[in-house]
């Protein structure tokens, strides 16, 4: 059977303050009405029912979660105890299928992504689903870059590997770090690299048996962990599992270095949303190239973001090239060349007691 995997750890730092540690990223309503965990599930939910659906979430917010998504259940969450990247949350999930469902496909999902249109996605899901279940593979989706983005890494393809309902699969030539402007302009014209958007789709089995040859103190701490799954044992042993675990993404622990992978070549409108400025690829701007949410009164005002999501106003004469945020309890403003350098702040926060309380 295939389940989905819908990452919604991290605390979405780059959207403070309306992303805070209580109310992450995943549950802000930023690309439409519906948060952007809701956008995800209901992306995939006539392709993979809830049911079939897990969300790997942290022990923090799992209450909000719960709550904020009413159909999801207790069964749908796999609660980490702590943060510890992509890697350990994916073998995770994996170990859970393993013993639910030997034969389980993994579509691995993002809770935080725009994308555009769902039908295209689903379309994507099932090529990326009927290649694994021919063969020993690991598959990742790649974007067909629209710019020459320095935020993002990327993948560069080598020999066409098949072609499923016109969907291109590519062999992996190497996956490349985030570059710099120059080579990302490289990138953009020759054709021969994707973003890679974090998606991914493999059978349980298959990303365990990587994680063996790539990880194995890793992959023989999961197997000791399943076997305290459903009993009284299992908190105890979970937080063991995560105490040891090396900090690490999927990327970089086995998918960088195993010979089995591919990438399915995805035309999708596609924005990883990781800050404030995503919102000018994502929202509609006015005549002056304002992205404007929520009660704001401007005049001469170019370029920039204001987001009010309280009960005032916000008023702006004669300014550039900034963000601007309000919500009940705090104001922030930042120039577009500083709004990526936000944690910083946040850890000047965490160092203030009384500030830390507005994190």
């Amino acid at each position: 059977m295939i389940y989905a995997v819908i990452l919604a750890g991290g605390k979405g730092e780059r959207f403070w303050p309306l992303s805070r540690n209580l109310h992450p990223k995943q549950l802000l309503r930023i690309s439409s009405e519906k948060s952007m965990l809701q956008e995800t599930i209901d992306r995939i939910a006539n392709f993979i029912p809830i049911r079939r659906t897990l969300v790997v979430t942290g022990e923090e917010i799992k209450n909000s979660i719960l709550e904020h998504v009413d159909y999801l259940k207790d069964d749908n969450l796999i609660v980490e105890p702590q943060g510890k990247n992509t890697c350990l949350a994916i073998g995770l999930a994996a170990v859970h299928l393993v013993k639910k469902d030997p034969d389980a496909t993994m579509v691995v999902l993002s809770s935080d992504h725009f994308i555009k249109p769902k039908e295209e996605l689903q379309k994507i899901l099932r090529v990326a689903c009927q290649v694994v279940s021919k063969g020993d593979f690991l598959i990742t989706l790649g974007i067909v870059p629209t710019r020459a983005e320095t935020a993002y890494g990327y993948i560069e393809i080598s020999e066409l590997f098949d072609a499923i309902e016109d969907v291109p699969v590519y062999r992996i030539n190497k996956f490349k770090e985030k570059p710099d402007r120059i080579t990302a302009q490289e990138y953009y014209y020759d054709r021969k690299h994707l973003w890679n958007s974090g998606m991914f789709v493999w059978t349980a089995k298959s990303i365990l048996n990587v994680l063996n040859t790539y990880m194995p103190k890793l992959n023989r701490a999961l197997l000791d962990y399943s076997l305290h799954i459903g009993e009284d044992s299992e908190d105890e042993a979970l937080r063991e599992l995560y105490s040891d675990s090396e900090n690490i993404s999927i990327d970089c622990a086995v998918l960088e270095k195993a010979k089995n992978v591919l990438t399915l070549k995805a035309d999708l409108a596609w924005d990883d949303v990781g800050s404030w400025l995503a919102l000018e690829r994502i929202k509609e701007k006015d005549k002056d190239n304002n992205v404007i949410l929520g009660k704001v009164s401007v005049s001469n005002t170019f370029e920039t973001t204001i987001v009010n999501d309280s009960d005032g106003v916000i008023a702006t004469l004669g300014i550039s090239d900034l963000v601007i945020v309000k919500t009940d309890d705090i104001v922030f403003v930042a120039h577009k060349t500083k709004v990526q350098e936000v944690r910083e702040l946040l850890q000047k926060f965490a160092r203030d007691k009384e500030l830390e309380r507005y994190l």
